[in-house]
């Protein structure tokens, strides 16, 4: 897998990831849509510390600077 995300969707991912975990424990969010929020919260981690995002091969994205 070559990296397509940077450094800034890293960030904003677990940024995003943190918030909806507080949601979650707080019970702002439950049931199904707590389920939900939950796949995603494991997606945005697992995506942000490989650098990998399958969605934006499908997209055709890239955000990662690539070194000269």
């Amino acid at each position: 897998m070559k990296k397509n995300m940077g450094n800034v969707d890293k960030i904003i991912r677990i940024v995003v990831a943190l918030a909806l975990i507080v949601m979650y424990i707080t019970d702002v969010v439950d049931g199904t849509l707590g389920l939900v929020l939950v796949a995603v919260i494991v997606i945005f981690v697992l995506t942000s510390f490989i650098g990998f995002c399958p969605a934006y091969t499908i997209l055709g994205m890239n955000t990662c600077k690539l070194k000269k």
